[in-house]
């Protein structure tokens, strides 16, 4: 039978492999292209022309960050134009790398909390 104390090693050896995974996905997401601040999103607005209406996208933030043509003015909109044009593309693409990471980088955090759990419960046992 394996000692107490080998099978909590085993067990934070797992956990700690866990975490270099996530790590290392999120290296790669980041290593893929632009990654939206945090808090950003794709929107859609609708401008009325003289015959009809269009629909066009901006980047939103939560925090004025996108630079505008005023010095020193921060805009919490970066306009994207139309659907399907690369700057709409590239935002909903960025925005999906923001949400991928924050999502590892939550379960980072919850398996770093699950370590400690593990500790303490070492330091009990003695």
């Amino acid at each position: 039978m394996p000692a107490p104390n080998s099978d909590i090693i085993s067990r934070a050896e797992l956990l700690q492999q866990a975490i270099a995974t996530l790590q290392l996905s999120i290296q790669q997401i980041q290593a893929s292209g632009e990654v939206a601040s945090p808090g950003c999103c794709v929107l859609r607005y609708q401008a009325r022309g003289k015959k009809q209406a269009y629909w066009y996208y901006k980047l939103y933030a939560t925090k004025p960050i996108f630079s505008t043509t005023q010095p020193n003015k921060l805009s919490k909109y970066r306009h994207l134009g139309k659907a399907g044009s690369p700057a709409h593309i590239n935002a909903v693409l960025s925005v999906a790398r923001r949400t991928q990471i924050d999502h590892l980088t939550s379960c980072i955090d919850y398996l770093r909390q699950n370590w400690v759990d593990l500790y303490d419960s070492l330091k009990e046992k003695k």
